[in-house]
């Protein structure tokens, strides 16, 4: 019973936080909700940047591939933070953390050099690939 009680009391800040973010945000929604502006003019949903009204389509469409590498530079610029975080704590890890990075900074360059022999990283098209293939084919003896 002792246990209980206790745990009910050291849990009692982390209920009034959660508590306080749902009433929080509740008021924030709901204030925004009543007391924002109502515009019905067709003009209003219209999208329009620096107060001129867009002429054409104003979604502009990339390739896949230019997202897949959008994807492969941020997940090595985040482990290139864990590497940073590491050489900051490089006297306290000793050898064994040393040796530990190495092993990280080879997974990463195996995972390039895959990358970059399955060609993910050619972010050309299939006519721009085509086309490099047969202007290499023309210089070579």
């Amino acid at each position: 019973m002792n246990t209980e009680v206790d745990f009910a009391t050291s849990m009692m800040p982390l209920i009034f936080y959660f508590a306080a973010i749902l009433a929080i945000t509740a008021v924030m929604l709901g204030g925004a909700f009543f007391l924002g502006q109502r515009h019905h003019a067709k003009a209003a949903d219209e999208p329009f940047e620096s107060g001129i009204v867009a002429t054409c389509d104003v979604h502009l469409r990339f390739s896949v591939p230019f997202y897949r590498l959008a994807i492969f530079f941020v997940i090595f610029d985040m482990e290139s933070i864990f590497l940073y975080a590491w050489s900051v704590a490089l006297q306290e890890t000793g050898w064994s953390g040393f040796i530990e990075a190495l092993i990280f900074i080879s997974v990463l360059l195996v995972a390039l050099f895959y990358l970059a022999a399955t060609g993910a990283l050619d972010w050309r098209t299939r006519r721009q690939r085509a086309a490099a293939a047969i202007l290499h084919d023309r210089k070579t003896p």
